[in-house]
């Protein structure tokens, strides 16, 4: 029962930052604030160990999974790049020069171990020992909806990724194996934008 109070607790969440219009580094932190910093003291107070939430280290099996997804999004990056919508939007932090890309780069690491602890931690692993589909399903549906407002073709996209994220990381026993995707993935794809 506590899991599924977690998942409603939580849930609301999904949406504060995006309700919230502000630069691209308060938006970083309030993404850190309601994504991590919250849902970590809340489900702390509610008794889940790290484990219990997708934090860990994680299984072979997960970092195998990492890698060959890894390389399976590099094609789907360069066909990516050349739409005109993607290569406009991207990256999404303001830089002059190869320092401030690198720092943005960082701040996005942050935003996406944010976005992976919540989703695919916070949100998946508890109510997945009850029920596994069902939590990978209401998991991905507001990720899902956080993208719209993006260029088109991330609809669908975050939608399918949303599961294989979920269910890698299911297999893996952390949300890290995600993390590790969404971060490089986007950071690979934005050196393509950049070029």
């Amino acid at each position: 029962m506590r899991e599924v109070l977690l998942f409603i607790l939580l849930l609301p969440l999904s949406f504060v930052p995006w309700l919230i219009h502000t630069s691209f580094w308060d938006h970083v932190a309030i993404v850190g604030l309601f994504y991590l910093l919250i849902p970590a003291v809340v489900s702390r107070l509610m008794g889940f160990q790290w484990g219990e939430v997708g934090i860990s280290l994680p299984n072979r099996t997960g970092l195998k999974l990492f890698a060959v997804l890894f390389l399976a999004s590099i094609p789907l990056s360069i066909y990516g790049r050349s739409i005109p919508e993607m290569r406009s939007y991207y990256p999404v932090f303001p830089y002059s020069s190869a320092f401030d890309f690198v720092l943005g780069e960082l701040a996005m690491g942050i935003t996406m171990l944010a976005h992976e602890a919540f989703y695919r931690g916070f949100l998946l692993f508890p109510l997945a020992k009850k029920n596994e589909w069902l939590a990978v399903i209401l998991q991905d549906i507001p990720y899902t909806i956080v993208h719209i407002g993006k260029p088109g073709i991330e609809v669908p996209y975050a939608f399918i990724a949303g599961i294989v994220f979920a269910k890698m990381d299911l297999k893996g026993e952390s949300f890290v194996p995600s993390f590790l995707l969404h971060w490089l993935g986007s950071a690979f794809f934005d050196v393509l934008c950049a070029l």
